[in-house]
């Protein structure tokens, strides 16, 4: 049963983990590629995405197996030649931008529900994320894990009572049958710029033991990490039209259903999923750093790690308060999606199948020293 856990679920956990703070926690990412194509061309374009994540995770998945590369050093090394450090720059980028958006949500969150200024969502986001970070791998698979659990059976009571309280207006949302737009376009995009939990998912794919068990286990992890996304479009359509327009989405439809105590325990649900994405993503910095220590026969220190940690997240705050969560996810995620299609999804598409295709064996060449 553990065997099952770790190659099947495990992958998948991690990977929704990461995406779902800067991919749909907040519900104002869901508004901007999703619910602008109308109820149904909507669901149309979360259904691109499931698809697309799908075929992307499970190329990526064997081909790490393939090459043994567990951290995006190694992995992109081995995909992209002398060319690797530009995903480093666009992940790097991305980064910053996810950190923003988290930084910024946690403030308004706190702002907003418990009417505290909005620093102190934020460095409460900052402190706890550098604490994972400088913790390490196993700390952080742990909580990635059990907050998956905890997410997932959260939405699923917010959806069921969204549905019981709002499925009329959810209802008529979608008999309009209202489908606008290039869904299809929105659901690759937003497919694309979140594949930066690629990165942060490589860590635990050496449970991975053949190919078989790597590319069902990355078809597998795309529709794990769409279905709380789902449930919040469904909810959000609770208030459609018109939700679309407030910062976070979630809150206002959370205000709806009037029960206080579940407003908190979601909440602090959703804070932890700000936590998850950003020590996730954080991590992934952490790890290709440690590949090159551990290249030179040296161990990296845990408060390097923190360092790297506040770091990131200082840079990333600065630009939330300077921009603003709209303005971020409007004009930010829309360049980086491109970016991450010619970087990532193109080269894995066309070299990762051609060298998965061209090996018929076991590769055991390690590539951890690319670069």
């Amino acid at each position: 049963m553990q065997n099952f856990y770790q190659r099947y679920l495990l992958p998948g956990f991690v990977f929704q983990s990461v995406i779902i703070g800067g991919g749909y926690g907040t519900g104002r990412e869901i508004a901007e590629f999703f619910l602008s194509h109308g109820a149904v061309g909507g669901l149309l374009g979360m259904g691109a995405t499931a698809l697309a994540w799908g075929a992307i995770l499970a190329v990526a998945f064997e081909f790490a197996r393939m090459i043994k590369g567990y951290n995006y050093r190694a992995f992109f090394g081995a995909l992209l030649g002398p060319f690797w450090p530009a995903f480093e720059v666009l992940y790097l980028l991305i980064t910053l931008l996810v950190l923003s958006v988290l930084g910024s949500a946690a403030g308004e969150m706190v702002s907003e529900s418990f009417g505290l200024p909005g620093y102190v969502g934020t460095l409460v986001l900052l402190c706890a994320v550098g604490a994972l970070a400088y913790w390490g791998s196993k700390t952080i698979e742990r909580a990635l894990a059990f907050w998956s659990f905890l997410l997932y059976a959260v939405y699923g009571v917010f959806f069921v009572w969204v549905v019981l309280r709002f499925g009329g207006e959810i209802s008529g949302a979608l008999s309009g049958g209202e489908v606008t737009g290039a869904w299809h376009l929105d659901g690759i995009r937003y497919a694309a710029y979140n594949l930066i939990a690629l990165a942060a998912v490589l860590f635990v794919l050496p449970y991975l033991d053949s190919r078989k068990t790597a590319l069902k286990s990355g078809f597998f992890a795309g529709f794990l990490g769409i279905i709380p996304g789902i449930f919040v479009f469904l909810a959000m359509l609770s208030q459609y039209p018109g939700v679309e327009e407030t910062p976070v989405p979630v809150l206002s439809v959370l205000q709806g259903l009037n029960a206080f105590w579940f407003f908190i325990v979601f909440q602090i649900v959703l804070f932890g999923t700000f936590i998850e994405t950003g020590a996730g993503i954080v991590h992934a910095v952490n790890e290709r750093v440690a590949s090159v220590f551990t290249n030179k026969g040296r161990t990296f220190p845990h408060w390097a790690r923190l360092i790297i940690a506040l770091s990131l997240l200082g840079g990333a705050i600065f630009l939330a308060t300077s921009v603003g969560i709209i303005d971020l996810i409007a004009k930010g995620y829309g360049f980086l999606s491109y970016a991450f299609i010619v970087v990532v999804v193109a080269p894995l598409l066309t070299v990762g199948v051609y060298k998965i295709i061209k090996n018929k064996g076991s590769y055991a060449e390690d590539s951890s020293g690319a670069g």
